[in-house]
């Protein structure tokens, strides 16, 4: 996260599988799509829910989906207008509450409350939101890399007003790309920040292309301008924090910088990943499964 929206501010460059059960142990996989979301459901069993981060796809989970559907119902969300679909509702404002909004609605409707939420980048940050907002809806929370305010990495302690203006002009200039052909030096840029193995920087970057900037831009600045410090108190839904740490941050340093950002929630066990950037299911895979796997067995 701390990379990821550095880099942003930086360049400003922002950019279906249909995952299979195993035979004999899921129920038939189905589809739906909401004005702010498609979800694809996997498996039978108890339910998780995975939202992706800024700009990705449902496909970010395909290292872990499979094999959860084996024992689990795998809600595998997509804000519209990433991985090149439709993109809905979301080139108006109000993306993320909209997100939140869609998500409660499925959840009731198809009795999922108490479910386990797995949410990773802007995903954490609407998962949070959907815990705050809704309690019942989450039963336990893993947010991978995601702040309560990420107004926080530009200057500590800054306030939304303070962040805005940047956070606007972001979102313009990425808007104004809609219709050009697609940055790949910008794409292959901004995710060699977000991922360290090569082959998920060339994941992230195909990603990035692929998403429509009018939806990156929009959700990027109601990224930046979401401020749930003064709810964390309220949030009693127990969470676990994944976040990396490498070379270019220092176990001691990412400590130190989650720990603070998370202290004011209640119930938070914080689990470091070392060797990975922002994306820690493609950088460190084996990590990151043992992580899920603690987590859905509390």
């Amino acid at each position: 996260m701390i990379r990821f929206l550095a880099r942003i501010a930086l360049s400003a460059a922002m950019p279906l599988a249909i995952l299979h059960p195993q035979p004999g142990h899921a129920a038939a996989p189905s589809s739906e799509h909401t004005a702010h979301i498609s979800i694809e459901a996997i498996g039978k069993g108890a339910p998780v829910i995975l939202i992706p981060g800024l700009s990705s796809p449902r496909a970010v989970w395909d290292g872990v989906a499979p094999g959860l559907a084996s024992d689990h119902r795998v809600i595998l969300v997509q804000v519209n207008g990433f991985g090149g679909g439709d993109p809905g509702a979301n080139t108006q404002p109000g993306i993320l509450e909209g997100v939140v909004g869609d998500l409660d609605s499925y959840i009731t409707r198809n009795k999922l409350q108490g479910a386990a939420v797995v949410g990773h980048s802007m995903g954490g940050l609407v998962a949070l939101m959907l815990a705050h907002a809704h309690p019942a809806d989450v039963g336990k929370l893993m947010v991978v890399d995601s702040l309560p305010y990420v107004g926080d990495i530009f200057l500590p302690g800054a306030t939304v007003a303070q962040v805005e203006p940047q956070a606007k002009a972001m979102r313009d200039r990425e808007v104004a790309s809609y219709g050009r052909p697609a940055n790949d030096a910008a794409a292959s840029a901004t995710a060699n920040t977000l991922a360290l193995k090569p082959d998920s920087r060339a994941k992230v970057a195909a990603w990035f292309k692929q998403a429509d900037p009018r939806v990156s831009g929009e959700a990027m600045y109601e990224d930046m301008t979401t401020d749930l410090r003064p709810d964390m108190t309220a949030i009693a839904t127990p969470i676990t924090l994944v976040y990396p740490w490498s070379d270019q941050l220092p176990k001691d340093r990412a400590d130190a910088f989650y720990k603070a950002e998370y202290a004011k929630a209640p119930n938070v066990t914080f689990v470091p990943v070392g060797d990975s950037a922002h994306f820690v299911m493609l950088d460190q895979p084996a990590a990151f499964q043992a992580a899920l796997d603690a987590f859905l067995a509390k």
